[in-house]
Formats: C-alpha cells, sequence, structure tokens
C-alpha cells in the first residue's frame, strides 16, 4: 500500500503523508469553530446549568435545614413525651398506693364492723339462751312439781291439792337437788 501512494505522487517526492493527521488549513477551521461555539456555550448554557446548579444547592441546603428543625422539635417533643411518660408513671404509682391504703383500710373497717356485728350477735344469742334457759326451768318446775304430785298423791294414797303446800314441797326438793348437784360438781 505504501508503494501506491508513492506511485501516485505527481511530483515524485518520497514524502510520506499520514492520513491521521489534517493538514493545517483543516486545523485552523476547526480551531475556530470550536472556539465560537465554546464562546456560544459559555455564553448562553454555562450561565443556565450554573443557575439550575445554584437552586438546587439552594433546595438541597434549605431541606438540610428544615430537617434539623424538624430533627430538633422531634427530639423536643419526646423529651416532653418521656417527662409526660414520667410523670404518668409517677401518678400512677401514687394512685396504686393510694387505692391499697384505701383497701387496707376499708379491710380492717370491714373486720372490725364484722367483729362488732359477731360480737353483738353472740350477746344477743347468749341472752336468749339464758331467756329461753330460764323459760325452761320454770316450766320443768312446774311440770316436774306437778308429776311429783301426782306421784306423791299415788305413793301416798292421799290428794294433795293444797297448791301453796305443794308448790313449796316442789321448791323444797328442787333446791335440795341443787345444792347436791353443786356439791358434787365442787368434788
Amino acid at each position: 500500500m505504501l508503494s501506491t501512494l508513492l506511485a501516485a505522487d505527481p511530483e515524485g517526492t518520497t514524502e510520506v503523508i499520514n492520513p491521521l493527521i489534517p493538514a493545517l488549513p483543516d486545523i485552523i477551521w476547526s480551531a475556530v469553530c470550536f472556539a465560537i461555539i465554546l464562546a456560544f456555550f459559555i455564553w448562553k448554557f454555562l450561565p443556565a446549568i450554573k443557575k439550575t446548579l445554584d437552586e438546587r444547592a439552594e433546595a438541597i441546603e434549605g431541606g438540610i435545614k428544615k430537617a434539623e428543625i424538624a430533627q430538633a422539635e422531634a427530639a423536643a417533643a419526646l423529651a416532653q413525651y418521656t417527662d409526660q411518660l414520667a410523670e404518668g408513671r409517677a401518678e400512677a404509682a401514687k394512685i396504686r398506693d393510694q387505692a391499697r391504703q384505701d383497701a387496707t383500710a376499708i379491710g380492717n373497717e370491714v373486720r372490725e364492723q364484722a367483729a362488732a356485728d359477731a360480737a353483738r350477735i353472740v350477746a344477743n344469742a347468749q341472752t336468749t339462751i339464758e331467756a329461753e334457759r330460764q323459760s325452761a326451768i320454770v316450766s320443768l318446775r312446774a311440770e316436774v312439781g306437778s308429776l311429783a304430785i301426782d306421784l306423791a298423791s299415788g305413793v301416798i294414797g292421799q290428794s294433795l291439792s293444797d297448791d301453796k303446800k305443794a308448790a313449796s314441797l316442789v321448791d323444797q326438793f328442787l333446791a335440795d337437788l341443787e345444792s347436791d348437784e353443786k356439791s358434787k360438781a365442787a368434788k
């Protein structure tokens, strides 16, 4: 291929032409066109790009400031919430303690009232029992007396119709029985 390039040279010089390096007039015209395009780009597009980049930087800085403010507000709200939560827990503890104290006081009051009611019921029951006992003793004395008089009348063969005499005899008999029981209980 080199021989064809050399053969095509009409002047017969043996100077080798490099196809990758352009000629000097082409380089000059290309440099002028590049300078014109570069000047137009710097004059028209660079300010617009710079303006867009500045707006984005301001938006980012504003977003960062807003985020910092929001973060500070969130931290303040968290601190306030934590304080309120601690106050709520302290108040709940006070309420629980007060409820325990009230429950203890109510329990003691109920126990005292129950003990008083129980004592009153026992006293009433003892009074009733004593009254019933006395009533039974009087009733039994009268019945035992009448049975004793009937028995004595049958044994003696005479009628003991005198109520005063019969009553005194029965009372004396019962008193003797009671004294015998007391003397046996004392031994």
